[in-house]
């Protein structure tokens, strides 16, 4: 699970109805006032999601926008009244999306990240989007050397695969090659319900519905002149699967309670981690948009078939967040580079960044070995001791610093020292801080009251 954390730097209007819907889908809101404290909450890596507003006094949504970047968190920009130059401008700095207030709990849901963006055979550059291959196994230059050879045309690409082998991150490979100016939009079919997504891709006009007090425009006006990303499209609705369909041929769409159409000129990427011919067969997708959608069909390979992919992008990851942590570089030993190879990963290129920002917290700095993948089965007390920070106060045995030989430890002062570290790396984060250790929230929640009763320092 993610951070659950918000960072606003919006008026309070726009926000003060929200907390307890987020609240109670356990997302908590961090409300900024000025660029020191947004700057600030950035740096601690303390949210998953950051949201700006447009037109604030002392607060400008580009300075905004290139903090989150500089620090990988995905941004949001929103305004009162937009415009595609706008949405050009925002985009172009890195903003993952542009949104018209008011502000939707939904919306902010399906927007918070499952995991940090990462690279899954291609990493996405910061600002401009550039992606840069990473691995070298055949079947992924084939599909690269097709994505470029198609990627200048405007013909609709569909990409398939298992959730995790970097569907997204080829759209955006693809939009970075395609000349085009216009901005790369990325929309979740699954993420939001069917009368909320026909507005988000169709936008929608002043009372078409409760609650529509202004014009709203929708992704595919937004995008045109770029790329619109269908992201999950085998979970969009029969009945808004027909009017996708009319968008595509016709290259317009009608706003919902509009009464006339807009010509978009809006080049379209889906993707699918599911059969979409079998959905077809089981009546749950429309033939025809599986026609109109599969004129350009990529297919990205599983990494358990990408053979020595897996470990270039094992020392990819290692080195990325040696950096971002601030450690010296590290490697992998012999016996965990063997591990890697034979695993069948599952969760894919996703499974394997968690992993590899997981080693490299708690390996801090030193050889990453078996143990510091905390695989099922394996306990706390199994990875090596780590030096403390300067000033904390720990109760060790005199003849020797930390990883002397000398130096003999209990099972249950390793496991303190090894919680203290992983929340020390993660800013004190107490969820991100479990999913490091393979431990409940809960049960480091009671771990750290059992040391502040022991009166030791818990950041």
């Amino acid at each position: 699970m993610a951070m659950r954390r918000i960072l606003f730097a919006c008026r309070t209007q726009h926000v003060s109805g929200l907390h307890s819907a987020l609240k109670e889908q356990g997302v908590s809101v961090v409300l900024a006032e000025d660029m020191s404290s947004v700057a600030k909450t950035l740096a601690a890596r303390q949210v998953a999601l950051a949201v700006c507003e447009v037109g604030l006094p002392g607060l400008a949504a580009a300075e905004v926008v290139a903090a989150a970047v500089e620090h990988e968190v995905p941004v949001v920009v929103v305004a009162e009244r937009g415009s595609a130059d706008e949405v050009r401008q925002y985009l172009g700095l890195g903003a993952r999306d542009y949104w018209l207030l008011p502000l939707l709990a939904e919306k902010l849901l399906a927007a918070l990240p499952d995991s940090e963006p990462s690279p899954t055979g291609v990493a996405a550059g910061k600002a401009s989007g550039a992606p840069v291959v990473v691995g070298s196994h055949p079947a992924m230059g084939r599909i690269l050397a097709l994505a470029r050879q198609v990627a200048r045309s405007k013909a609709t690409v569909l990409v398939s695969g298992e959730s995790g082998t970097g569907k997204e991150v080829l759209a955006r490979y693809i939009h970075a090659h395609s000349g085009r100016q216009g901005p790369f939009v990325a929309v979740n079919c699954a993420a939001l319900p069917e009368h909320l997504l026909e507005s988000e891709l169709f936008g929608h006009e002043k009372g078409a519905f409760t609650g529509a007090i202004a014009r709203k425009l929708g992704k595919f006006e937004l995008a045109s002149g770029g790329t619109l990303l269908l992201d999950e499209i085998s979970e969009m609705d029969l009945a808004l699967q027909a009017k996708l369909l009319r968008a595509l041929q016709e290259g317009e769409i009608d706003r919902v309670g509009g009464t006339e159409s807009v010509a978009v000129d809006t080049r379209v990427i889906a993707t699918t981690n599911r059969n979409l011919e079998e959905a077809v067969a089981q009546g749950q997708f429309r033939q025809d948009l599986f026609y109109r959608l599969n004129v350009i069909p990529l297919r990205l390979p599983p990494l358990r078939e990408r053979g020595a992919d897996v470990l270039e992008l094992a020392h990819f990851f290692v080195r990325r967040f040696a950096g971002s942590y601030g450690y010296p570089a590290t490697r992998l030993s012999a016996e965990a580079e063997n591990w890697l190879r034979s695993h069948q990963w599952p969760g894919n290129v996703r499974e394997l960044q968690n992993l590899m920002e997981r080693a490299v917290l708690l390996a801090a700095g030193g050889v990453i070995g078996m143990a510091h993948f905390l695989l099922d089965g394996a306990a706390m007390e199994d990875v090596p001791a780590m030096e403390e920070a300067p000033g904390e106060s720990l109760q060790t045995a005199p003849s020797g610093g930390v990883g002397d030989e000398s130096e003999i430890i209990s099972l249950e002062e390793m496991e303190r020292r090894l919680i203290l570290k992983s929340l020390r790396s993660t800013g004190g984060n107490r969820t991100k801080a479990s999913e490091l250790l393979g431990i409940s929230v809960r049960t480091l929640r009671n771990k750290l009251n059992e040391y502040r009763l022991q009166g030791i320092a818990v950041p």
